[in-house]
This record gives C-alpha cells, structure tokens and sequence, in this order.
C-alpha cells in the first residue's frame, strides 16, 4: 500500500505474514463489527494475508468484500484461505490505497487495519476511502500508538530504534492518536475513537518479529536485545491500539 516515498517496514517474509495471519476480526475488528450487517459491500483496505477480511466476508454475506493490497505475494494465501472456507462473496485485488480500483461511491463500508502508520501519505488515503464510500457510509480504522506500550523489562532502546526504522521508512508509528484528526481533515463526520491493549501472549513471538526488521535494517545488536529480552520470565509487551470509525456525509 505504499508509494516511493515509503516502505513497509514489517516486510513480507514468511515470518511477518504468519505473524499477520493470526489476527481475526473477533480479535482486531470487533469495534467495527457492529457497523455491518448481510447484503453490505466492504473494502478491506490493506488486507494482507486475508484473514480478517474473509471473516468480515462471512458476517455481510450474500453482501461483496474486496480486499486490496498493494503487494500481490499476500494475496495467493488470502484466496486460499477464502477458498478453504466456501467463501464465494469474497476476492482479493493487488491495488494502492492511493489509487483505488473503485467507482465513486461504490461501497457501503471501508475498513482498514494496521496501515496508516506505514504511510507517507495519510491524507491522500483517506481522500481515496473518502470517495469509494456511499454517503451515509462508515469507515472504521486501527493503528496502533507506540507512544502506549507498557514493556517490562524496560526495552526503550531497541523499541527506540524500531521507532526510529518506521519514521525512516515514511511511517507514523504514533499514527494511532491521530486517526481523529485525520478523519476529520478528510471530511468525515460522526468521529468516535477508543482505544485498548493488546498484551501479546508469546512475547517471543513479537519480539521476533520485530528483531527480524532490525536485522535487515543492519541493527543487529538492538535485534539481539529484543530476543534477549524475550526469554526474561517477567518479560511483558503490552501494545496500544487505537480505533476510529466515521461516515462519509452526504
């Protein structure tokens, strides 16, 4: 979902697309799960592996779901997993946030998670979701904030220099708090934000995944430190997510 002016920090190697691929609606998309209904379209704006948008598929059925995503490597598992499931009111498309493959005013519901913070360019995807979306229509948006973590043992220094990586690579890792403000810029209405915790069960698991950025950022001593830290018996990654939802006025 990116442009030349950023890179998508996680990568897409067959560890961060697992890593993708364990999060389901019930668990990343229950704020937005009241706002659909069966017979609803749906675009799933960045949606990776496919997992989440092949549960959303499940609850608006007879109701089309599109998943977009930028790079077409995520998208053979997010068909097969569709497949898996007889899910036929479900397909998945290579496409920008930038440049979406949509009529105006096209679909009922746009939801995205996990991708404002990678993006140079926030402003002009919402412009984009803003005009695929019928009026009346909600959006509903996730990212997280890595200004909420709650971390222990204390990890400031590699977390600082993961943080450092996104901001390189053209992405907001504090994207979360700003999600109300970039709704609004964009013209929406009817904002209403939360926020909660995910504390990650396997801290090995998420300190991996991140060390693995740094290793091929050339970082190799802040990815050690994560992995080190990870095998701490009191080690705690407790994440903040931040969640909005809008409608497009009329």
């Amino acid at each position: 979902m990116t442009s030349d002016a950023e890179r998508y920090t996680p990568g897409h190697d067959t560890f961060a697309v697992d890593f993708m691929a364990a999060r389901r609606a019930a668990t990343h998309a229950g704020f937005f799960l009241p706002y659909l209904a069966p017979g609803m379209s749906v675009l799933d704006l960045g949606c990776g592996p496919g997992t989440i948008t092949t549960d959303l598929a499940a609850v608006v059925a007879p109701g089309h779901v599109l998943g977009l995503d930028q790079h077409a490597a995520q998208l053979t598992g997010a068909r097969a997993a569709a497949w898996q499931r007889d899910l036929t009111n479900v397909e998945f498309r290579q496409g920008s946030c930038y440049d979406i493959p949509l009529e105006d005013r096209s679909v009922d519901r746009v939801f995205s998670h996990a991708l404002l913070e990678h993006l140079a360019h926030p402003a002009r995807a919402l412009a984009e979701i803003r005009r695929v979306l019928r009026p009346g229509g909600t959006v509903g948006l996730c990212s997280p904030d890595w200004g909420g973590f709650q971390l222990s043992p204390p990890l400031d220094d590699a977390v600082g220099a993961y943080t450092r990586l996104q901001q390189a690579n053209g992405g907001d890792p504090y994207a979360g708090r700003k999600l109300g403000r970039h709704l609004r810029e964009a013209g929406f209405t009817g904002i209403r934000l939360d926020a909660h915790h995910e504390r990650h069960a396997d801290p090995a698991r998420i300190a991996g995944y991140l060390a693995i950025q740094l290793d091929r950022a050339e970082q190799p001593a802040h990815a050690d430190r994560l992995r080190a830290w990870a095998a701490a018996p009191d080690a705690l990654f407790d994440q903040a997510w931040v969640s909005a939802t809008a409608t497009r006025p009329g």
